[in-house]
């Protein structure tokens, strides 16, 4: 079974940075496609960034240019550097990847940008 684990959310000023880790147990992490996504109170969840097994990378427009999905298969691991934080950037973040037909999802991570 799948299990994703984020860490790395926190309190920061606008202008600052993060970087987001979620490791993933349970499966030949090398082999899937990684996802990051947020929702932030109110709003629907909104896709961030994509890396795929093959290290393809896909951003929404919202945070192209600041953030960076990456990952470290010998770790299991797939990051999110986010740099140049907005107070818009605030949410909570999952990790997903779909196994099997199914979606998982991580427990999230919140990230919280003060003005």
């Amino acid at each position: 079974q799948v299990r994703l684990v984020e860490s790395g959310g926190g309190l920061v000023q606008a202008g600052g940075s993060l970087r987001l880790s979620c490791a993933a147990s349970g499966t030949v992490f090398s082999r899937h496609d990684m996802n990051w996504y947020r929702q932030a109170p109110g709003m629907q969840r909104e896709l961030v960034a994509t890396i795929t097994s093959g290290g393809n990378t896909n951003y929404a427009d919202s945070v192209k240019g600041r953030f960076t999905i990456s990952r470290e298969n010998a770790k299991n691991t797939v990051y999110l550097q986010m740099n140049s934080l907005k107070p818009e950037d605030t949410a909570v973040y999952h990790c997903n990847t779909p196994d099997n037909g199914l979606q998982v999802w991580g427990q999230g991570t919140l990230v919280t940008v003060s003005s």
